[in-house]
């Protein structure tokens, strides 16, 4: 069963999940001399970035990559990438490192053989993985009613990333698959708003994981997961 720990403001949240974050990381540094935290786009995380990036921590020994990200040039308002070198990696952390998804490949499917290879740089397991949620209950880019969404959260597959398209969105997506995201020592859920925890509710109740992805998350028992949530 995952922790769920309930914030009255988002300030309140960001302080308590930035010191869970760094201490997962300096774990990692004192354990095998590097650590690596994955993250997710979107407008949710923007006030932890800022909160990480003033935080003291051996930033040089931390490499910081994507959980997914759209198939779009990394100046794009729409790249993650984009997202987390102008909200993350500056200040103190601007001494990390970074993996980007996106490559010279004109799709994300052509660009899979070489993401792959870029990921493979990382040891496993990853020290801390940020997920968030959909309103439609998708977490990475792991979308209901993708074509090969049951490709990618097969737990036997042996592929760290794969390409897909959601059904709705603009995008080309890239996306770790469920293996990889489960390949981690700290899972957390970062959720704010109420819709996102009826969302929530929603995903706790029985059905069929692939109609809710976060389901996949959820369920799973093996790996420890936090979710943090404000209003």
């Amino acid at each position: 069963m995952h922790e769920f720990l309930d914030f009255s403001t988002s300030g309140l949240l960001v302080e308590a999940l930035a010191v869970r974050i760094c201490d997962c990381l300096h774990q990692g540094i004192c354990s095998r001399g590097q650590a690596s935290l994955a993250v997710s786009g979107g407008s949710t995380p923007l006030p932890l970035f800022a909160r990480l990036a003033e935080t003291e921590l051996e930033w040089n020994k931390v490499t910081v990559f994507l959980v997914d990200e759209r198939w779009v040039a990394p100046d794009n308002p729409d790249s993650n990438e984009n997202l987390v070198r102008s909200h993350l990696l500056r200040e103190k952390a601007a001494k990390a490192s970074f993996i980007g998804m996106k490559n010279k490949a004109a799709t994300a499917s052509g660009g899979e053989a070489t993401c792959e290879k870029r990921l493979q740089l990382l040891p496993r397991p990853y020290d801390c993985l940020i997920l968030g949620m959909g309103n439609d209950g998708h977490t990475a880019s792991l979308f209901p009613g993708a074509k090969n969404l049951e490709a990618a959260v097969d737990l036997h597959s042996t592929k760290i990333c794969m390409a897909i398209q959601p059904p709705a969105a603009p995008y080309e997506r890239m996306t770790l698959t469920l293996p990889a995201i489960l390949d981690s020592r700290q899972l957390i859920l970062h959720l704010q708003g109420e819709e996102k925890k009826k969302t929530l509710a929603r995903a706790q109740e029985p059905g069929e994981a692939g109609e809710m992805p976060i389901r996949y998350i959820l369920r799973q028992t093996a790996i420890p997961l936090v979710v943090y949530w404000s209003p």
